[in-house]
């Protein structure tokens, strides 16, 4: 692989993931709208909520199995597609079975495109032999900011869900084709195609799985939340996401830095206090701003556990298992704080997150793998450096 050719593959996948934060951030940030347009009651919400991940749960495992006979590219290549027009037929749709199909499809798609980026990503640090995958879920993180920007726009103008989603589509869909060309596949994994036991992933399973709770705590329920306990406007309520992405991204661009000073577990240690500060702030908030307040620390936080959970994988079936946990996350956290709020109340749902991410403090020496820790000593000799 030459040294242009890595940096071409290395920029389209960054391309890749800003385009499915933008994707996922005017999903997520216009719940309230999706809601009232097909009359989602609040007891229902919670399911279609956790219809998503379910689905991308299968979509990941099928796409575990996939790569066996089709490279990582190839799923990416056409996942991203199907996941943007899948969102422009949400917003498009009127009756409630619209909805539903809609999502299922966004789903199982997303589940082959998250796990199939993560593959690339994984495999392209492999190859440059130095810490580089923060700077790809950074383009994701600049996407979500994009994307909550254009959800904030179409909420300010009362825009309907169509007319927000279709422009984006347009521009964004031939970007995703136009860069999927330059894709390229990094070094494998040692350990052969199918990588370690299951039993030894576990505590990087669960290091995903409670980040992705707090993630999906904040993506799922920040906009509702700040709209109905801190009393915000629908404008006020698409920005907490927004705040939540930017210091995702600031938190992401200087984190490979980290990670080659520090090493992988100090970085995720110190990450998963400052989450467990941000739910304190957002479970104790006063009002609307103070809550904003603590969705913005909590973005500094997190935002460095995802990406080395994945770099520490060492096959791609080692990154689609782990990535069905980023579902687990979603999964079981959304749905349990919203039971939580409802029977007890959503300053206390808080609390569970919180508690979880405390949690990680007790696994985070599992991302300290050889493949996780470059930097401090650890990075691989090499004589040209690729980017």
């Amino acid at each position: 692989m030459t040294d242009a050719r890595s940096r071409r593959g290395r920029g389209s996948l960054a391309v890749s993931f800003f385009v499915q934060g933008v994707t996922f951030a005017l999903l997520v940030t216009r719940i309230p709208a999706i809601q009232d347009r097909y009359g989602i009651s609040d007891a229902l919400l919670p399911v279609f909520l956790a219809a998503v991940p379910v689905l991308a749960g299968v979509g990941s495992v099928l796409t575990g199995k996939l790569v066996r006979r089709v490279a990582p590219s190839v799923v990416l290549r056409w996942a991203q597609p199907v996941v943007l027009l899948a969102l422009l037929a949400l917003g498009a749709g009127e009756r409630l079975w619209h909805v539903g199909v809609a999502l299922g499809v966004f789903g199982l798609a997303v589940g082959a495109l998250d796990a199939s980026m993560n593959m690339l990503g994984v495999s392209l640090q492999r190859a440059y032999g130095r810490s580089i995958m923060l700077g790809f879920h950074a383009a994701y993180s600049l996407g979500g900011i994009v994307g909550a920007s254009l959800a904030w726009v179409g909420a300010h103008g009362e825009l309907a869900l169509v007319v927000s989603y279709l422009p984006v589509v347009a521009v964004l869909l031939p970007v995703a084709l136009v860069g999927s060309r330059w894709y390229v596949e990094g070094e494998p994994g040692r350990g052969g195609p199918v990588g370690r036991s299951g039993g030894v992933l576990v505590p990087l399973c669960l290091v995903l799985m409670f980040a992705y709770i707090g993630d999906s705590t904040v993506a799922n329920w920040s906009a509702k939340y700040l709209a109905d306990v801190l009393g915000g406007s629908e404008e006020l309520a698409t920005v907490p996401y927004n705040a939540y992405m930017v210091t995702t991204l600031l938190g992401r661009a200087v984190g490979d830095l980290a990670v080659r000073r520090f090493g992988a577990v100090a970085v995720v240690r110190g990450g998963a206090v400052l989450a467990a500060a941000g739910f304190a702030v957002v479970a104790g908030a006063p009002g609307a701003w103070a809550g904003v307040a603590g969705f913005t620390v909590l973005g500094l936080g997190l935002s460095v556990v995802v990406p080395q959970a994945f770099a520490a994988a060492r096959s791609d079936a080692e990154v689609a298992r782990l990535n069905v946990f980023n579902y687990v996350g979603f999964l079981v956290g959304s749905p349990l704080v919203g039971a939580l709020g409802d029977a007890w109340s959503y300053r206390g749902a808080m609390l569970l997150p919180l508690v979880l991410v405390l949690v990680m403090l007790r696994y985070a020496t599992a991302v300290g793998g050889e493949r996780a820790l470059y930097g401090g000593g650890h990075e691989r000799p090499r004589t040209v450096d690729v980017g």
